[in-house]
């Protein structure tokens, strides 16, 4: 099965021949990990606005793909300050209701730059 790659124009592509952002693959989408860069603009200093940055991301792509948030089924989050989870979470419950999707949460040193606080990858299975 070959996977196709999916854009939007509001959330930047990286660099050719680096990786893809979202591939859908049958009916799963991979969501690559979104961190709040927007080409050279950091998009918010905390960890609740750039989780809140990252999730609108994610959100655009998986519409772009014909999903949408409620089909998210696994998310995958790295922080670099553990302490700081409970601005991670405010902002993730304000785009998910009901059965909220599996969840990894991992503190690392650090991310592709100093000022990325928080990076989230995610995996959607499109009904039908």
């Amino acid at each position: 099965m070959s996977a196709m790659r999916v854009t939007h124009p509001e959330v930047p592509e990286p660099p050719a021949e680096t990786w893809s952002n979202c591939l859908v693959a049958g009916n799963q989408i991979f969501v690559a990990g979104m961190t709040a860069r927007n080409g050279a603009e950091i998009l918010a200093d905390d960890e609740y606005g750039q989780a809140r940055a990252i999730f609108e991301k994610i959100a655009r792509l998986l519409d772009a793909a014909g999903a949408s948030m409620a089909d998210v089924v696994k998310v995958v989050i790295y922080v670099t300050d553990i302490s700081r989870r409970e601005e991670v979470w405010r902002a993730r419950r304000e785009f998910f209701a009901g059965d909220f999707p599996v969840s990894t949460l991992v503190e690392v040193s650090a991310l592709a730059m100093p000022e990325l606080k928080v990076e989230i990858e995610a995996i959607a299975v499109r009904s039908g």
